[in-house]
Parts: C-alpha cells; structure tokens; sequence
C-alpha cells in the first residue's frame, strides 16, 4: 500500500474531526500551546553543547 491513499484516510479523518468538532478544539488550543513548550524545549535544544567549538589555533 502506497502512502498516498493512507495520507488521504487521514486527511479526511482530520476534516471530519475538526468539520463537527470544532468546538472541542477551540477549547482545546490553550493547552495545546502549553503542552507545545515542553516539546519545543525538548526538540529545538539538543544543539547547545556545539556553541563551545574549538578553533584550529587553540591546540598550541
């Protein structure tokens, strides 16, 4: 099975869910923020321990 079709499924499941849910998700957008900064902070800050490079002239 190609991706194509199950993308569709879920395209369509998405739209139904938000078409007659809409409420629920309006309601829900505040805690989705709040539970997005965990995830950033979890996803976006894996590179900080690369701010310390060494540069080629302090080996001597």
């Amino acid at each position: 099975m190609t991706k194509a079709p199950l993308l569709a499924i879920y395209a369509l499941a998405a739209a139904f869910l938000l078409y007659w849910h809409w409420r629920h998700v309006l309601d829900a957008l505040p805690f989705l923020v709040v539970l997005a900064c965990p995830l950033m902070h979890l996803f976006m800050h894996h590179n900080h321990g690369s701010h310390h490079e060494r540069r080629p002239n302090d080996d001597v």
